[in-house]
């Protein structure tokens, strides 16, 4: 999936749901605020932050990650998120 418009369409069609807006907006701040440590995003995290159940995280995580837009790693017992920088840099050229 190398064709940037393909990607960029992909990444809008899934932030076009508004969960998914929330999730991936609470990953980025979340990870910013991080960035010293590279830790990423506890989906824990955006569980209680969010009051949204965790089965409907976990499916709109899964749909993220099919947009290319972040990436998911197991660490322990906890899985983290961090944003894809080649999608998210993609969609910050095109908005400016």
């Amino acid at each position: 999936m190398s064709d940037p418009v393909h990607r960029l369409a992909k990444a809008f069609k899934a932030l076009s749901h508004p969960n998914r807006l929330r999730i991936y907006t609470e990953i980025l701040k979340q990870e910013s605020a991080r960035i010293e440590t590279g830790c990423g995003c506890f989906v824990t995290d955006v569980v209680r932050s969010l009051r949204v159940g965790a089965p409907t995280i976990s499916h709109h995580v899964k749909e993220l990650v099919n947009a290319d837009l972040i990436t998911v790693e197991r660490q322990g017992k906890f899985l983290v998120c961090k944003v894809n920088p080649e999608t998210a840099a993609l969609v910050r050229d095109l908005l400016q």
